[in-house]
């Protein structure tokens, strides 16, 4: 149960440090840069990308099944 928490947390907070990279670097855009430079810039940047990361660890923690099912038994 702590480890789905503390993998949720770990998740949503390098999605958070991701997405504010994201957004910051969309200045690029209004100096004169396009739509594909911009993607291809974040794509390439560490930080950009611990977005996904997150993201991905986000979906795994809540997906992940550890044989305890709670059931009312009536």
């Amino acid at each position: 149960m702590y480890q789905k928490i503390l993998l949720f947390l770990l998740g949503f907070g390098l999605s958070i440090i991701g997405f504010i990279f994201i957004i910051s670097y969309l200045n690029l855009l209004t100096i004169g840069y396009n739509f594909l430079y911009y993607v291809n810039f974040i794509i390439r940047r560490i930080e950009c990308l611990y977005a996904p990361i997150g993201l991905i660890l986000i979906f795994i923690s809540i997906n992940i099944d550890k044989g305890e099912k709670y059931e009312l038994h009536i």
